[in-house]
């Protein structure tokens, strides 16, 4: 079997009350919640920074909070791709990217710009903005992902662009958002959004058994079998590091299938037993 990258595995967020009892013990202080979800996880997705910024103390905090590799993502503030023509967000962007991310130092993984589903592909209006992303964030090397969520970019052209400049794009798990499964960077990101809250695990054991197969396959750089990319003329196979994160509607079950994924994926890691 051909080397593999790192495969994590985790949630959007860290605060949600119905995870008090369920994924959280009974009375751990709210406040120790990201130190507690950072040991049984391996990443989460910070969500709160599409809507709002934070100071450079609270980043420094949630790193402090954190265990040596751990990794955040991080969602990009919607003024900067919530816009008629993108690169006129180019002053959005450096607000959102000055704002703290460097003190997440070595926590920091990739950023994540997501689109609404208005947002239609246009080749030069889409590759103007990708030319504004930075190569790094202070002196963190910098790696950039795209959800889009229009079927306008089911377009090779829009594949090419992002390999071009080893952009990833989301593999969006939702029958309302285009499915590209193809790789375009050193690294693959995915949302999981059909989780079921009425299963204890999110998925069924035969469902996390699948996707964890899926992953396998991303960490050794293959597009996994049962997919069909758009552009076939992908990268070499190298090892490629893999994101998932469980992000769907009621999110309750999220935390438990991301652990049963690491399970799978990450017997070296060694969730905590409470």
């Amino acid at each position: 079997m051909a080397e593999a990258g790192r495969i994590r595995c985790g949630i959007g967020g860290w605060t949600f009350e119905p995870w008090r009892g369920v994924f959280y013990p009974d009375k751990l202080p709210q406040k120790q919640e990201l130190e507690y979800a950072s040991r049984h996880l391996t990443a989460i997705e910070i969500n709160g920074t599409y809507y709002s910024s934070f100071k450079p103390d609270s980043w420094a905090k949630w790193k402090a909070s954190t265990p040596e590799g751990f990794k955040f993502s991080v969602k990009a503030s919607r003024f900067c791709t919530n816009r008629k023509v993108l690169a006129d967000g180019k002053d959005s962007m450096a607000i959102f990217l000055g704002q703290g991310l460097t003190e997440l130092g070595d926590r920091l993984g990739p950023i994540l710009w997501q689109f609404m589903p208005t947002k239609k592909f246009d080749y030069d209006d889409f590759a103007a903005w990708l030319d504004l992303l930075p190569a790094k964030v202070g002196d963190i090397p910098a790696r950039h992902v795209v959800e889009v969520r229009n079927a306008s970019f089911n377009d090779p052209k829009f594949i090419g662009l992002c390999r071009e400049r080893g952009v990833a794009i989301c593999n969006s798990e939702n029958e309302n958002y285009p499915f590209i499964p193809d790789i375009t960077a050193d690294f693959v990101y995915l949302r999981l959004l059909s989780a079921d809250d009425s299963v204890p695990t999110g998925y069924t054991a035969p469902e996390l058994d699948t996707w964890a197969g899926r992953f396998r396959s991303y960490a050794q750089g293959q597009v996994p079998g049962d997919f069909t990319p758009i552009d076939r003329t992908g990268p070499p196979e190298t090892p490629h590091d893999v994101y998932a994160f469980v992000i769907h509607e009621g999110k309750v079950r999220a935390p438990a299938a991301a652990m049963e994924f690491i399970r799978r994926v990450d017997p070296g890691f060694e969730i905590p037993k409470d």
